[in-house]
């Protein structure tokens, strides 16, 4: 029997079939950094999915790296995303949102009176970029800025910052949250033994240390909103925006997949970068991740409907994240499940812009008239 259309349970959330939309960055919050009525009808139109996982959403300015992506911090934010929890909602839809802190991945411009941007140490990620204004005001790709390394007391009040975003998000409605501590943002700049060299508790050779806060903010949120409504994303063996293999990284990720089983959380959530032009994760350690953490998986990255029915059957997942096919398919679900082609996406309307490419993308039934 197919498993990817039958219901499944992630923590507190109740989902209707095990198909994950993962979150992707669209910057079409033009207003604000809000999420608006247009965000919403997005969101809305995808509400098919068994999750909605949204976009990464900064949790202070702090942690902004690309311009017109929409916060979760102001009162203006929470009241724009309320409206989009309502739209999916009132469609039958689960929603979480991604908390995001890009921490190196930005520019001065974009930081509170262009202080520099902060990581786990002073480090600058070559050959990176994020997504600001350039020397002429215009918005686009530019090279990221010289960071700074956070203090101790620093380090406490970044994860007090992740705190207050999740009550903001249940607040705005939001079924439960997805802590972003992949694709080489500030969470993985202290889980990677290659860049985080600090001489204090929360870094060196010790993989304790480099994960200490991780699990500072996993635990901080779950003790303020419950675990059950509480996911993770990682990227074991990432290499975006500059990081770098180091040793006992096997040791490192399985370490904290066992830390995160003892903590009941929602999900966790596996990254796989092959599709972004990385290397795949290793043969074999999906399955040794599996064995050392117990928490419902995802698994996204390059996956077609034969692909995730057979991880499913496999158990090597409970849910499989969609990402790209989701930009053109908002019915990917029915597309899927009656094996109905695919539209194929415009990739130079995936970034910025208006409702050309995130809002238009034809259903199938409308296709069929």
């Amino acid at each position: 029997m197919e498993k990817l259309f039958t219901p499944f349970q992630a923590g507190d959330t109740d989902l209707v079939n095990r198909v994950v939309m993962a979150p992707m960055t669209r910057s079409r919050a033009m207003s604000g950094d809000t999420a608006d009525e247009l965000t919403a009808k997005y969101y809305q139109q995808r509400a098919s999915a068994g999750l909605l996982i949204t976009e990464g959403s900064q949790i202070s300015v702090q942690g902004q790296g690309y311009l017109f992506t929409p916060g979760i911090y102001s009162g203006a934010q929470v009241q724009g995303w309320q409206k989009v929890t309502k739209a999916v909602h009132n469609a039958g839809g689960k929603i979480y949102i991604q908390l995001w802190h890009v921490g190196r991945i930005s520019h001065n411009s974009l930081q509170t009176d262009g202080q520099a941007p902060v990581s786990s140490v002073a480090a600058t990620a070559s050959n990176s970029t994020c997504y600001a204004r350039d020397e002429s005001g215009r918005p686009g790709p530019v090279p990221v800025s010289e960071p700074r390394a956070l203090s101790v007391p620093e380090i406490k009040a970044v994860v007090q910052d992740y705190v207050q975003a999740a009550k903001n998000a249940i607040r705005a409605g939001f079924d439960g949250v997805e802590i972003h501590a992949a694709n080489g943002y500030l969470l993985e700049q202290f889980i990677n033994g290659g860049l985080n060299i600090r001489k204090d508790e929360y870094g060196g050779a010790d993989p304790e240390n480099r994960l200490r806060f991780v699990l500072e903010v996993t635990d901080a949120i779950s003790a303020a909103i419950g675990a059950g409504k509480t996911g993770i994303r990682l990227a074991p063996f990432g290499r975006l925006f500059d990081m770098h293999a180091f040793d006992n990284e096997e040791e490192t990720w399985l370490l904290l997949a066992d830390k995160l089983s003892a903590r009941s959380l929602s999900y966790v959530h596996l990254s796989d970068q092959q599709t972004l032009g990385e290397q795949a994760i290793p043969a074999g350690f999906i399955e040794k991740f599996r064995a050392a953490c117990s928490a419902p998986l995802i698994i996204a990255g390059g996956f077609d409907k034969q692909r995730a029915e057979a991880y499913l059957q496999e158990g090597k997942a409970d849910l499989i994240g969609f990402g790209r096919p989701y930009i053109a398919n908002p019915d990917l679900v029915e597309r899927m499940a009656n094996d109905w082609p695919l539209n194929e996406v415009n990739r130079a309307t995936m970034y910025g812009g208006d409702e050309k490419g995130y809002t238009d993308y034809t259903f199938w039934a409308d296709s069929q008239d």
